[in-house]
Order: structure tokens, then C-alpha cells, then sequence
């Protein structure tokens, strides 16, 4: 099983009818690289879509999240990489 990091949402939002206040997210694998860039898209897109994937919801679930929240999601998956 994948070590998940959870990541707090500051201002929480609704996902598929359920008030989400964190989300959860997996060490990435090459192929969730490989799979957000076959996405293709600006660099932005293929991040959300990484971090989507990773935290297993819609990319469009992200869409609603606060700036600030993202920007904590931004950091986690940094830190996958250092």
C-alpha cells in the first residue's frame, strides 16, 4: 500500500455530495507522470491533473479550491519530488 500525505483544507468544498476538509494523497509513480502529461494541456492543467489523480478525485473536484488550499496541495507534491 502507498504512503498517503494528508493535506488539510483550510476553507473545505464539496466533492461528489460530500464535504471534503482534507484530501489525501499517494506517493506519485512514473506512470502518473506519464499520464498527466499524455493530458496534455498548459503546465497547469497536467499538475491539477497529477494532483487529482493522486488524491484519487475528478480533476474538475479541484476547481472549486480555495487558493490557498491548492497552494498546500502545490507544496505536498513538491516535496514528493526533493
Amino acid at each position: 500500500m502507498s504512503e498517503r500525505t494528508t493535506v488539510a483544507l483550510k476553507y473545505p468544498v464539496e466533492i461528489d455530495g460530500v464535504q471534503v476538509s482534507a484530501l489525501h494523497l499517494r506517493r506519485p509513480k512514473v506512470r502518473d507522470q506519464l499520464l498527466a502529461q499524455k493530458q496534455g494541456g498548459s503546465d497547469a492543467e497536467r499538475e491539477l491533473t497529477l494532483i487529482a489523480n493522486l488524491a484519487d478525485v475528478a480533476p474538475q473536484a479541484l476547481h472549486e479550491l480555495d487558493s490557498q488550499d491548492y497552494a498546500a496541495l502545490q507544496r505536498t507534491l513538491t516535496g514528493f519530488f526533493s
